[in-house]
């Protein structure tokens, strides 16, 4: 019997609530290391990112370390009647509200709109990833929508614990450019997987 999309959610949900929270902490800090030392992000002007929640690798450290080194930081709205993610340019935390499920969004009348063909890096959020660069969101497909027509780059940050040789995919799934964890970055290329190597992350 297949295990499916709901049960492995599930399932990796509560593996990763029984992480220490000191541990969870550091192997978030490891991660963005890596993200820092990636291509992509050295790359990038303009780096889309949601505000992580819970268990999500946090990111707050992550729009901070954009700041500091000048490039763009967009940040998600939701809009449930159509399902669509809507990106704003975020200069400073007080343009955050609590929005949509209770996620920290963009107050509009406080950022200016970021056209998608403007975002060179989207961090991609997920709770369960394969190696090909699928992954399992929370069940409503904003970013398999979003991503459809996008064309720069995609990275998604994950613990080890969130990552499967291969999940079951369906034909609306897109997937991401490179996955990053606290012990390496996977490289998805036409659907061949490349380990990290050392000059991958130079």
């Amino acid at each position: 019997m297949k295990v499916t999309k709901k049960e492995l959610r599930r399932q990796v949900l509560h593996s990763l609530q029984k992480i220490d929270e000191r541990l969870f902490h550091e192997k978030c800090l490891e991660v963005g290391e890596r993200l820092f030392a990636c291509r992509p992000w050295h790359r990038a002007k303009t780096v889309a990112v949601t505000l992580s929640v819970g268990r999500e690798i946090e990111t707050k450290a992550i729009i901070l370390k954009a700041w500091s080194q000048k490039k763009c930081v967009a940040v998600p709205k939701c809009e449930p009647s159509a399902k669509q993610l809507t990106f704003y340019r975020l200069e400073s935390f007080d343009q955050l509200k609590i929005g949509y499920f209770g996620l920290m969004e963009p107050e509009p009348g406080k950022v200016i709109k970021m056209d998608k063909k403007s975002l060179d890096l989207v961090i991609v959020p997920g709770v369960v990833f394969d190696r090909r660069g699928y992954r399992i969101g929370y069940g409503g497909g904003y970013y398999d929508r979003f991503l459809q027509n996008f064309s720069g780059e995609t990275v998604s940050l994950l613990l080890e614990i969130q990552l499967f040789d291969r999940l079951p995919e369906e034909g609306h799934d897109q997937r991401v450019d490179m996955l990053i964890t606290e012990n390496e970055c996977i490289r998805v290329k036409d659907r061949v997987v490349h380990e990290n190597k050392d000059d991958e992350s130079d």
